[in-house]
């Protein structure tokens, strides 16, 4: 009788212990990890630092094209006029400016300005094989933009990069992003992505 109630303990505590193995989150169940989304820049449309514009002056006798580049304060060089704040402006108001800049100091009357884009860039740092800027194009992502700085190196903490936009960081697994790619998040012209290093 002994015997029979111990095999019954036996067989209930097996039991038991399966169904709890059932319950675990261990083994091989997908996991519901997300990356976060990221808000589109509060102004998308002004220019930042380090991007290059082109500067064309019309309707006047002496026409051209400047190449520039907004310096880290903000500023553009044109000839006559000497420099002018362009960052956190869209290209209309730059156009503005730029065209009564000419008229207050005299320089011409009459004038109109067109301003492109030749060239934005996104920061990439940390622990990847190229840190600096590189260019952005707007098919560009997370992923896609550490791939342009040479990929991860040896000790990049792949599962948790940063991403710094309008002064908000987010967290980005790019081990997900990789592996689904419906969570590889766009970058924007003046992100800034950080690789942290791994502590292990």
């Amino acid at each position: 009788m002994q015997q029979s109630f111990l095999r019954s303990a036996a067989i209930g505590f097996a039991g038991l212990l399966f169904l709890a193995g059932c319950g675990s989150p261990t083994g091989s169940a997908p996991s519901d990890t997300t990356n976060p989304q990221i808000p589109e820049p509060a102004q998308g449309a002004v220019f930042r630092p380090f991007d290059s514009l082109s500067i064309a002056l019309q309707g006047v006798m002496d026409p051209g094209v400047s190449n520039v580049t907004i310096d880290e304060q903000g500023n553009i060089p044109l000839p006559n006029i000497g420099s002018i704040h362009a960052a956190g402006l869209g290209p209309s108001e730059l156009q503005q400016r730029i065209a009564d800049t000419y008229k207050e100091k005299k320089i011409y009357t009459t004038l109109s300005v067109a301003v492109g884009v030749t060239e934005r860039y996104v920061y990439v740092g940390g622990e990847v094989m190229r840190p600096g800027r590189i260019p952005w194009s707007s098919d560009l992502t997370v992923a896609k933009a550490i791939q342009a700085a040479g990929g991860f190196s040896l000790y990049a903490k792949e599962t948790a990069v940063t991403v710094v936009r309008d002064n908000v960081k987010y967290e980005i697994d790019v081990k997900l992003a990789q592996r689904q790619p419906e969570q590889d998040r766009r970058v924007f012209p003046g992100d800034s992505i950080q690789v942290q290093r791994s502590r292990l």
